[in-house]
């Protein structure tokens, strides 16, 4: 699966209590890609996104709307070598 991408991503704004973790997961699962996604203490959003490039890069902008209720202000990428995520959860 060398053909796989992780992006990790931070998103700052109104992102918590506004069903963005739950849409997140629905986009990342139509577009099979793997991964988590949680609440940070400080108001942020963290996301790990694993799988073919153009479908990472397709949920990394999606952040930058994410859920109809959400205010996002920024969206962090960092890159790395992919860890094996499976499947799409809420943590």
């Amino acid at each position: 699966m060398s053909d796989r991408v992780r992006a990790h991503v931070f998103v700052s704004g109104t992102v918590q209590g506004v069903h963005y973790r739950a849409n997140t997961r629905d986009a990342a699962r139509e577009a099979s890609v793997d991964g988590w996604v949680k609440n940070l203490d400080d108001g942020r959003v963290e996301a790990v996104f694993e799988g073919a490039e153009d479908d990472v890069e397709q949920l990394v902008e999606w952040c930058h709307t994410g859920s109809p209720a959400a205010e996002v202000e920024s969206v962090e990428a960092d890159y790395g070598e992919p860890e094996d995520e499976s499947e799409f959860g809420i943590r």
